[in-house]
């Protein structure tokens, strides 16, 4: 069905996948699994064709049709159980046909090719797939642009399941499910009969769906036979065996480089010493660690615990204008409980919350609420106001890059606690001063590049980039380049690895590994850097004003084809990429004013002097 082979992937000139092999049988359920980041939805698209590899195979036996849930929620006038239906292609133009009176021989063929694809069980099928997905008739009958993103998500996810592919590819599948929803999914999935290839976080889904496990670690493919528990106790296992034999091989080369720098200046062990240093040149590599590490969270506990209750609620109602979502609410929350608020989506989950947390109102009744919770907030968030408009990114860089290009358009305030081991762009994250540094945080405004790239087949694309862009070269041909500042010439030719252009805030990244220059963020300056320059090699790049239109140009196409890529988003056989700064789109970020962006460049500058 699926063989994967020496399968290598770049994004940035980073390895996202690594000579990695893999082979999957008809009719096998597996799981792929690994890190955020580590590139399983890479892989996705590399399987469909979406993506180009560097190196390696991707084959597909026979005729396989590929279903796989697009990231776009898919808009329409049409019903629900009609919008399902149009997806079927084949069935569309077979009733075509049939209804614009075709010959009887032809008509006979028709039927004969209905029956093949089971067309009489095709609104049957639809319709059960929906009702299990949370659409009872009812909303059925709706059109799709009526419901939410969230709704319409799971519009797709059911289009994907009726074309009944023989490979499924599913990214997350459960993500915008309610229990019942899941529940219904994790039993048709179990009953699937085609190939299928799940990525997923919920263990439940992958236990009872999958009978086999594919690791994604350091842009390899391992498989493990079983659910995710057993694979989970069998890489605990290997884990375990491959720290011990790390530390083995360490004390070991510490062993002998001990005794090479304690006899090394001396005559009489002096071959001995040369002899060691050989046999530490041909010992092997030392086995990398694990990525695959956590961040735990600490949930911190109260200095003093408030006398109950904290909430309590008598008979309120609270809806949207006249359309009432919970009423006759009764409840009491006190400090010592734990609660987890269950049921389908659109039953008012969310407007509960919203309510309880004071961002909602009651439309009726009565809601009370500790004084001293009141004043504890007022006094802890005593410059942030509640109703503004925050979200508090969790995460690393990458996450947060993700979060500002979703919502650009937004006017939304950010806070990035970081979750790793650095985050430029995030906060540090602290059980007890988290609140007390969001109260004192001071908010910055940054705006992006915006990169507008000409492929070579006249395709033109924008996207934005925070940090940088990155034309990189493509094939094992170096890259032969012009760049142009507004009309110009930055250099004229440039035969490099590519060239960056950086922001103030990106010029910590991937621009300073370059050996290119760290700017201040009131600089009003972009940073243009060269990667890996041979001719001329002494070209280190320009420090331009910030609203220059930078041109780069592809001067062989051809033989030398080109990359462009917005921080993580990459553009393939690029002849022309005109970047310049956006300055409609502002990102307002929030920082701690022990460590803020400005003085995070500050220490990048002085670590780079003292290295």
């Amino acid at each position: 069905m699926l063989q994967i082979t020496d399968l290598t992937y770049r994004i940035s000139g980073r390895t996202i996948i690594d000579s990695a092999s893999l082979h999957i049988a008809n009719g096998h359920h597996c799981g792929l699994v690994g890190i955020n980041g580590s590139g399983k939805t890479t892989l996705f698209r590399l399987i469909t064709g979406a993506l180009i590899p560097d190196d390696g195979l991707v084959r597909i036996t026979g005729s396989t049709r590929i279903g796989i849930v697009t990231q776009d929620a898919p808009t329409s006038d049409l019903s629900l159980i009609n919008f399902v239906l149009s997806t079927d292609t084949l069935l569309t133009k077979l009733e075509a046909e049939a209804a614009s009176n075709p010959t009887p021989d032809r008509l006979a063929e028709i039927h004969e090719e209905l029956r093949d694809i089971e067309a009489d069980t095709a609104v049957s099928r639809a319709a059960s797939i929906l009702a299990g997905l949370g659409f009872n008739e009812a909303a059925q009958a709706r059109p799709c642009n009526e419901f939410s993103g969230g709704w319409r998500m799971r519009v797709a996810l059911a289009c994907t399941l009726y074309a009944q592919p023989d490979l499924l590819l599913l990214d997350e599948p459960t993500n915008h499910l309610d229990i019942e929803s899941v529940s219904w999914l994790k039993s048709y999935l179990s009953r699937f009969p085609g190939t299928l290839i799940i990525i997923s976080h919920d263990r439940d889904l992958l236990n009872q769906s999958v009978k086999k496990i594919i690791h994604l670690e350091n842009g390899k493919l391992d498989t493990y036979q079983g659910g995710y528990d057993q694979f989970r106790k069998k890489a605990t296992e290997i884990a375990s065996r491959r720290e011990g034999l790390r530390h083995k091989q360490l004390k070991e080369r510490a062993r002998i480089q001990s005794f090479i720098d304690r006899f090394k200046a001396k005559a009489t062990k002096a071959r001995q010493a040369q002899s060691r240093i050989k046999l530490l040149e041909k010992m092997d590599p030392v086995l990398e660690t694990s990525q695959d590490q956590s961040s735990p969270l600490h949930f911190p506990q109260p200095l003093n615990l408030l006398p109950p209750p904290l909430v309590t609620t008598t008979n309120v109602s609270v809806g949207y204008g006249e359309h009432v979502v919970l009423q006759a609410l009764n409840l009491q929350i006190d400090p010592d409980d734990r609660i987890a608020i269950l049921g389908a989506n659109g039953l008012g989950k969310s407007t509960l919350v919203k309510l309880l947390a004071g961002r909602m109102k009651p439309l009726s009744g009565a809601i009370q609420k500790s004084q001293k919770i009141k004043s504890y907030l007022e006094k802890k968030l005593k410059n942030i106001k509640l109703n503004s408009n925050l979200s508090i990114v969790v995460g690393g860089d990458g996450f947060m890059l993700k979060t500002l290009k979703k919502y650009k358009n937004s006017s939304r305030i950010y806070y990035g606690i970081n979750s790793g081991n650095y985050g430029f762009l995030m906060n540090k994250f602290s059980a007890n001063k988290t609140i007390k540094n969001l109260s004192k945080a001071k908010m910055i405004s940054i705006s992006p590049l915006e990169m507008k790239v000409t492929t070579k087949n006249g395709l033109s694309k924008k996207f934005i980039a925070i940090n940088e862009v990155s034309v990189l070269r493509q094939s094992r041909q170096a890259a032969s380049i012009q760049v142009l500042s507004g009309k110009k010439y930055l250099i004229k030719r440039l035969i490099s690895d590519g060239i960056l252009v950086s922001t103030p805030a990106g010029s910590t990244a991937y621009n300073l590994s370059v050996h290119g220059p760290i700017l201040n963020l009131n600089s009003k300056k972009l940073s243009v850097s060269p990667i890996s320059a041979f001719r001329p090699r002494r070209w280190k790049g320009k420090i331009i004003n910030e609203n220059s239109v930078v041109k780069i140009k592809n001067l062989n196409p051809l033989k030398r084809p080109i990359s462009a890529v917005a921080d993580n988003i990459e553009i393939r056989n690029a002849t022309l990429i005109i970047v310049k700064t956006n300055k409609k789109i502002k990102f307002n970020l929030l920082y701690d004013p022990n460590k803020s962006l400005q003085k995070k460049i500050k220490i990048e500058q002085i670590r780079r002097e003292i290295n």
